[in-house]
């Protein structure tokens, strides 16, 4: 029968390794904690502990957490746990064999992304852009409209991933750029064209941000990147742009569950798929490497075509 004390030696064993190895943070260990003390109290009632577990002992519990209602995603988020630890345990020579092996868990299908309509971003533009018009702002907050009012511009033009936003350079806001050199995953570069609307935005937020400039006694140094911050990385950070936004989406009458960066970039592609862009283009514009990235959209095209031969087909009357 298991000890608490050996289980929960193992535990920390586990956690130490994922910390110093893998730079796991404290939700990360936090999560594994919990989940292999709850396996280690199932097993105990079995009479088996993490040295004496069998195949049969782990299915049991998975099944057991399907008992108590567990979702799909709980239930294989539980058994990738249980996988790294039997492994480790393995690779320690704490056991000779991994029980955990053979395992598999529950289907789970690929959610679709969450979209919004071509109406509630329209929404949310004229909305951002009513506030830059507000005559009683100062210079300050006549500043943050015109930077929420471009992020928003910028990112439904582009789609470009929110980490890649916030920290593009000054020089992307050149008065003749029609296209942007952007930095994705990997340090891949690839180019991203800009809308007039976009560029517009740019060039009303960098005169406002100088108005800004023009009222202070000291002149100010100029950062390198187009949404400066004075964070540590220099530049205006995820989170902040997203808070920026939900409030916003409020304020334009919709739901700040429903809005996000990464929403708005689902919108840009699903937007356009509607409107007949080819997916080989949209995989490029959105930096995916590889085209089943991609593909999630393909919902999207499939309600395109089915509209198509239910308008166009000269049987789709009859």
């Amino acid at each position: 029968m298991r000890t608490k004390t050996s289980d929960d030696k193992l535990i920390g064993l586990f956690l130490d390794m994922l910390a110093a190895e893998q730079g796991a943070g404290e939700n990360t260990l936090g999560a594994y904690r919990r989940d292999l003390i709850d396996l280690s109290d199932f097993l105990a009632h079995n009479g088996q502990s993490f040295i004496a577990a069998t195949t049969d002992g782990l299915r049991n519990y998975l099944a057991d957490l399907d008992t108590r209602g567990f979702k799909s995603s709980s239930v294989a988020r539980r058994l990738s746990a249980l996988r790294h630890l039997f492994r480790f345990l393995l690779s320690e020579r704490i056991r000779s064999d991994d029980p955990a092996a053979i395992l598999s868990g529950p289907k789970r299908g690929r959610s679709l992304p969450k979209v919004l309509s071509i109406k509630d971003v329209d929404r949310m533009l004229a909305r951002a852009k009513e506030l830059t018009q507000a005559a009683d702002a100062s210079p300050l907050q006549r500043l943050r409209t015109f930077r929420l009012y471009c992020l928003l511009e910028v990112l439904y033009a582009t789609g470009l991933r929110v980490s890649e936003l916030v920290a593009l350079p000054r020089s992307a806001a050149m008065r003749d750029a029609r296209m942007i050199v952007v930095r994705g995953k990997g340090a891949k570069e690839r180019l991203v064209p800009l809308n007039d609307a976009s560029r517009q935005a740019m060039a009303d937020y960098l005169a406002a941000m100088d108005a800004l400039k023009a009222t202070k006694k000291k002149n100010s140094v100029s950062s390198k990147w187009l949404f400066p911050s004075f964070g540590e990385s220099g530049h205006l950070t995820r989170q902040h742009f997203a808070r920026d936004l939900k409030e916003l989406a409020v304020a334009a009458g919709l739901s700040a569950r429903q809005v996000s960066p990464h929403v708005l970039r689902h919108a840009f592609a699903s937007h356009l798929l509607h409107n007949g862009a080819d997916l080989r283009i949209v995989q490029t514009l959105l930096g995916h490497t590889d085209i089943s990235t991609t593909q999630i959209y393909t919902h999207v095209v499939e309600e395109r075509l089915k509209s198509l031969v239910r308008d166009l087909h000269p049987l789709a009357e009859k």
